[in-house]
């Protein structure tokens, strides 16, 4: 392919399109013309609310202010996701955004917190990390400080549709171009694996030199169009089905996400300023659709706002998410179940990593294959930290989903950071993981892995001082926390 790439269509609109659409004119600007189509009368998945903290990289690129968004989405502010009954009944950890304790440039915290309990000191991770003592007692503000020990990193929870109209708002100020309307033919280029145009149905062909295909999970041209494949992941997360459905918010509102994990899978209730987000995620082979939707109906109880939406869904990932002029974003490109949050923000790094190898003079298969090569390790390394929660709990919890994932086949990768750690502690971040050394090691020990032994570099330091050390730094963590007003109060002053 020799063509230049002027004319970019983005077919789909919801949250992959928009946000495809607004970050391709943003970085792009005049050097693309951009089309998103997409029909009102098709409905999106629309259930992704809860996002992690390199939202905000998005957001401030996109130049819109933190106060606009937060009003115009109903957004909350997450600090972590609070996982209950995943180790075992009655059990719960936090899954930070934030650094637990202070790290030292040999090894983690939890080493030098791993050598006090022996000490006398009972305390355990979490109280020594600001975001948790936050979110448990519902404080929220905005930090600007250089210390780590009195950083609060943060994300949103947002209504997604919300979003969506927020960023299409933005996009046509900025001269996307916006065609209503349903596909009914796709023309195929004359070279190989390649898309031509569009045709709607009432007739008008709009052509394009590349394809961004936000058609969910059909993948009307990755898939449909061009057969490109789909690698299954179910054998690694057997979840295949969700239903959710909306709820009248609390008297407050928890700067967190919960998941509270049940007989055969999980539940996660999504606090947003108007209304919450609840749904059940789990594994048809041990579930059926009504006991799924018994158990949210118990949750949400008489405050539901809405009929229950069930969701059918395969994980894993498309074979090539760019094929020809193709790219697949978002749900055509993939699934990997709402866990951690990583939805929408894969599709920011898939259209980022596309801006990065963007096609001028044509397209070219190394700058194909390096774009699929990244997103494969992308998903193959978020695929493994969702695992984690599932495979590692303890033999009290009982059920026979529980005990299939307990025999699960781990991939290699996997299994070597949980021997490693079980050894002494030790986690390496790999290039481009998403999730830093303090994410594997809080989802670890709260899935009851308990490090054998720690980093001989705490022994340099004299047990007095050690506790000494550990109890100041406790000390000025609740003393920041003392100085918090509550999440309520912020969002009620911006919004």
């Amino acid at each position: 392919m020799k063509n230049t790439v002027k004319d970019v269509v983005v077919l789909g609109g919801g949250t992959a399109g928009w946000i495809s659409a607004a970050l391709l004119k943003k970085v792009l600007g005049k050097a693309i013309n951009l089309t998103l189509i997409e029909s009102e009368d098709i409905g999106t998945v629309g259930v992704g609310e809860a996002t992690i903290p390199p939202i905000q990289v998005m957001n401030n690129l996109l130049g819109f202010s933190e106060a606009e968004f937060l009003k115009k989405t109903k957004a909350t502010i997450k600090l972590g996701i609070n996982f209950e009954n995943w180790y075992e009944e009655g059990h719960a950890y936090f899954h930070s955004f934030g650094i637990p304790g202070k790290d030292s440039l040999v090894c983690q915290f939890h080493h030098y917190l791993k050598k006090s309990r022996a000490l006398g000191n009972d305390t355990n991770l979490s109280d020594y990390d600001l975001n948790y003592l936050c979110a448990m007692q519902g404080k929220f503000a905005k930090i600007n400080s250089k210390d780590p020990l009195q950083t609060l990193p943060y994300a949103y929870h947002f209504d997604a549709t919300l979003y969506a109209a927020f960023l299409r708002e933005l996009c046509e100020q900025n001269g996307v171009t916006r065609i209503e309307g349903k596909v009914d033919n796709v023309v195929k280029g004359e070279e190989q694996n390649t898309v031509k145009s569009v045709q709607l149905a009432n007739g008008k062909v709009i052509s394009g030199d590349l394809f961004i295909d936000c058609t969910g999970f059909k993948g009307m041209l990755i898939e449909e169009t061009l057969n490109t494949g789909y690698d299954d992941w179910s054998h690694y997360l057997p979840c295949d089905s969700a239903v959710a459905m909306p709820s009248a918010r609390g008297e407050t509102i928890p700067p967190y996400t919960r998941s509270i994990a049940h007989e055969a899978g999980w539940r996660w209730q999504i606090p947003l300023q108007h209304r919450n987000g609840n749904g059940v995620v789990y594994c048809s082979q041990f579930m059926d659709g009504q006991k799924a939707e018994d158990i949210l109906q118990q949750a949400v109880g008489v405050n539901a706002l809405a009929e229950p939406k069930h969701i059918k869904f395969t994980t894993g990932q498309r074979k090539r998410s760019w094929h020809g002029n193709v790219v697949a974003v978002g749900l055509s490109s993939g699934f990997l179940e709402p866990l951690e949050s990583t939805s929408i923000h894969m599709i920011q790094s898939a259209i980022l990593r596309l801006v990065q190898v963007f096609p001028h003079e044509g397209i070219s298969d190394a700058a194909i294959n390096e774009y699929n090569q990244k997103t494969r390790i992308e998903a193959e390394q978020i695929r493994d930290f969702l695992m984690l929660h599932y495979v590692v709990h303890s033999p009290n919890k009982q059920g026979e989903f529980w005990q299939a994932m307990r025999e699960i086949s781990l991939p290699e990768r996997l299994a070597h950071k949980i021997e490693i750690f079980k050894a002494g502690g030790l986690v390496f971040k790999e290039q481009d993981d998403l999730f830093n050394q303090n994410s594997w090691i809080q989802v670890m020990l709260g899935q009851g892995i308990e490090p054998k032994d720690y980093h001989p570099v705490v022994n340099s330091i004299p047990d007095a001082q050690l506790l000494s050390m550990i109890q100041g730094i406790h000390t000025l963590k609740h003393q920041v926390l003392a100085q918090l007003p509550s999440h309520d109060k912020f969002i009620s002053s911006v919004c």
